[in-house]
């Protein structure tokens, strides 16, 4: 919960004095009715009857139905926490509203718009805006239990945040219209476009908290394949055969080295023989 500030404390403990209720009471309502956007407020709080729901216009439901005095001071409390929040520019969001509370502590809510600005009644919270600043303001913002989204029309950029960390995927051609979550550990994230329901694994991720995903390795074959070297035929025919690489085996290689060599060695002992038996002759 954000914290108020100076002045926001202020107004509450005005508002506390005049409509009978705790600071604690009228502070748990002012942020009802700013989580409501300024029109509807959900609440819970023992001063109030229980859990209530309010909204702007005159309709009003609490726990205690039958306590027409309290349900005047409510009304009358929460309007006025309407005007005071109008008051702030840039406070509220301009757009349509979403605002879902489910069985089991699932919570949902989804907002068409600009963000909630700063405000003089609520300390900033850099918690707001979490997706990467270069993509400015978005279209429409949303939560569901533990997942947050960030929508950008003009950038093409969908930015959620799940797990502590921010995940920014590229849109392509869909003009996104709502989101969904399926129920369960793990349940994958759901968006709606002109081509019906779409899984949000389909859309590439530009960047995992700021930095490029990793890409996958190449596949590498598990077979070498064989090389095989072509003779040239441009060659002599005695370099055309030794194309092929040389044998690594001495014993078949050996005696085609050296037959020539041994064989002039036979032919310089003989002419050595016969000369030096002609001398002494």
């Amino acid at each position: 919960m954000q914290q108020l500030t100076p002045e926001g404390q202020q107004i509450v403990n005005n508002l506390a004095q005049r409509y009978g209720f705790s600071q604690d009471a009228v502070t748990h309502m002012l942020f009802a009715v700013l989580n409501g956007n300024g029109s509807m407020a959900q609440f819970s709080h023992p001063e109030f009857g229980g859990s209530g729901q309010w909204m702007k216009g005159g309709m009003l439901m609490l726990g205690d139905m039958f306590n027409y005095s309290l349900k005047g001071s409510i009304d009358a409390l929460c309007s006025e926490l309407s005007q005071i929040l109008a008051d702030q520019p840039g406070l509220l969001r301009s757009g349509s509203f979403q605002s879902q509370s489910q069985g089991g502590g699932a919570q949902q809510s989804q907002v068409a718009g600009a963000p909630m600005g700063e405000s003089s009644l609520f300390v900033p919270d850099p918690a707001d805006h979490w997706w990467p600043r270069e993509l400015g303001q978005p279209s429409a913002t949303g939560s569901q239990n533990n997942v947050r989204y960030a929508y950008f029309v003009n950038a093409r950029r969908l930015a959620v945040e799940t797990n502590g960390q921010v995940w920014v995927y590229d849109t392509l051609d869909h003009q996104i219209g709502g989101f969904s979550q399926q129920q369960g550990v793990g349940g994958s994230i759901l968006f709606t476009s002109q081509y019906g329901t779409v899984n949000l694994s389909s859309l590439p991720v530009i960047s995992i908290d700021g930095q490029p995903p990793a890409s996958p390795r190449p596949m590498v074959s598990s077979t070498t394949p064989a090389v095989t070297v072509a003779p040239d035929s441009s060659a002599p025919p005695h370099k055309r055969r030794m194309s092929s690489p040389p044998s690594n085996d001495l014993r078949t290689f050996a005696p085609r080295a050296f037959s020539p060599m041994r064989n002039s060695l036979r032919r310089r002992v003989s002419c050595w023989s016969a000369c030096n038996g002609g001398i002494r002759g």
